[in-house]
């Protein structure tokens, strides 16, 4: 038995924590009300992402000019590909105990609810407490444990799925196995998502709302491979639910975000807005992600994407043409900065309770309707339907780009399979792809190359990007560039390498949890 010691974790962070944690979890909130049950779940959604984490994982960030400086020794440590030290916002640490706290007042609300016998009045709540549960182990899955193989799961390490309200200070958990953990997430899934009402909320965006539950359920699906590909027909059930019969009309409407000025955080605040039909679950997050990534903000200079990353999403070519012809351009700012982006990921601050200082923090969409899309075309390429696969692609072209015409499956085998694989030097958008899960022939590589390539486009800053390199066994590699050009190879971390999957936090380990393997 191992001990989480989240509730102790969390005084490394926030000192704040303190009178929280000084009473037993059974004293800290009185659920005798549907209405403080529904409070209570406002909680059970972590205050932090894994999105600065993946990105800087995955090939998405390069290292420049040495005498650029960085933000935080985090984001260092990150990018050199070195188990992190701070225990900070953004960090696994963080990420860890952000994570548990939510899983716990889910747990609190679920308790509640069974102590007055499950009535039929309280069955959102249940079901977005049990989505809560389920989306937080997910994300802890997703980031310390191996990428899920059904031939290997059931002898990985999993990380513990607490489902019962803490009663002691100090609880005990085992890791237990990753299949476990995935059979969890399904179970709670599937008895939250008939659960779920709109009418539940004021604001659905900031909630699991049936869209953004069923966005959720999609993207599990294509993550928990089985042999049969059986999880992948739910990949596009779930898909199809949210996005309907056509999905054109939900998408996010490009053209009038590419219209708006790039300058401040006019583009970034249309991106997150709650009102846009595109967003499906908005997250408030502790971070400094937007003045990493965003390449309006000169933070973390010598770690950033880049004008030679941007030639493989955000500058790239397509079977749209070039990349003059999506709606969104990139943005450079003329300061001499080598960071390039698109502008929808921005740091916003807010003043601390003291009134001390300004706290760092971004707003993300966790769900889209256009990711979703991208979701289900790769479900279809990977069951060999090439024609649906191409009619979601051409729905995205036509709404990202101004090229209006249709897609067929030669035009993506042709386009794709012409492409040369990348190197360091000489990059392009398709790269080496060694997937555990299925065989890779000519034609469903070709698809891939291209959904990839799209997904890295949509979720560019956003974390996403280190999701597709896990599971389709891409090497990244840590490119020394020098005024935007390209210098030297400085380390690379191919599939299998240890380092792939984030180390769980040094606390964690002290109270004798079981750690990720690392290299002798």
């Amino acid at each position: 038995m191992n001990k989480i010691l989240y509730w102790a974790s969390c005084l490394a962070v926030c000192t704040a924590c303190n009178d929280f944690l000084d009473e037993m979890p059974d004293n800290r909130t009185n659920l005798d009300s549907a209405k403080n049950i529904a409070s209570l779940l406002v909680t059970a959604y972590p205050d932090q992402t894994s999105c600065l984490i993946g990105e800087f994982l995955s090939d998405n960030i390069d290292e420049n000019r040495h005498s650029f400086t960085y933000w935080h020794r985090l984001d260092q440590e990150l990018y050199l590909l070195h188990d992190p030290t701070e225990e900070r916002q953004d960090s696994p640490h963080g990420l860890w105990q952000s994570c548990y706290q939510a899983i716990a007042q889910a747990n609190d609300a679920l308790k509640a609810i069974e102590e007055k016998g499950n009535p039929a009045s309280l069955d959102a709540c249940r079901g977005e407490a049990l989505l809560c549960r389920a989306y937080s182990a997910f994300t802890l899955a997703t980031i310390f444990c191996e990428v899920y193989n059904h031939e290997t799961a059931e002898k990985q390490l999993g990380i513990p799925y607490p489902t019962e309200p803490e009663t002691t200070v100090n609880p005990t958990y085992e890791r237990g196995t990753l299949a476990e953990v995935y059979r969890r997430i399904e179970a709670d899934l599937e008895t939250g998502l008939p659960l779920i009402s709109d009418d539940a909320y004021k604001v659905p965006k900031y909630h699991f709302n049936r869209r953004a539950a069923y966005a959720f359920a999609a993207r599990f699906y294509l993550y928990y491979m089985q042999p049969d590909l059986s999880n992948l027909k739910k990949t596009i059930e779930y898909a199809t639910r949210v996005l309907g019969p056509e999905p054109s009309a939900l998408l996010r409407n490009w053209q009038a975000l590419g219209v708006l000025t790039p300058n401040g955080t006019v583009q970034s605040d249309a991106y997150a807005n709650a009102n846009e039909p595109a967003n499906l679950l908005l997250v408030s997050s502790s971070s400094t992600l937007g003045g990493v990534v965003d390449a309006g903000w000169s933070f973390s200079r010598r770690y950033s994407h880049n004008n030679l990353t941007a030639l493989e999403d955000c500058d790239s070519k397509g079977l749209w043409g070039s990349a003059v012809r999506f709606y969104q351009q990139s943005f450079q700012p003329g300061s001499g900065s080598p960071k390039k982006s698109f502008r929808r990921v921005t740091l916003y601050r807010k003043m601390s309770i003291d009134g001390s200082s300004y706290l760092p923090y971004v707003l993300v969409p966790l769900f889209t309707t256009d990711e979703t899309l991208i979701t289900r075309a790769e479900a279809y390429a990977l069951l060999g339907q090439y024609n649906e696969a191409a009619a979601d692609i051409s729905a995205w072209q036509k709404n990202f780009t101004t090229n209006k015409t249709d897609i067929t499956p030669d035009d993506i085998v042709s386009f794709y399979s012409q492409i040369p694989y990348y190197e360091p030097g000489k990059p392009t958008v398709k790269k080496h792809l060694s997937p555990d899960f299925i065989q890779l022939d000519a034609t469903k590589e070709a698809f891939i190359d291209c959904v990839l390539h799209i997904r890295r486009i949509l979720t560019l800053g956003e974390g996403v990007r280190w999701q597709d390199v896990r599971r389709y066994g891409i090497t990244v590699h840590r490119r020394y560039v020098e005024d935007g050009v390209f210098v030297e190879v400085t380390d690379s971390m191919p599939k299998g390498d240890l380092r792939r999957v984030v180390q769980i936090p040094r606390s964690v380990i002290s109270a004798g949890m079981e750690p990720n393997p690392r290299a002798k």
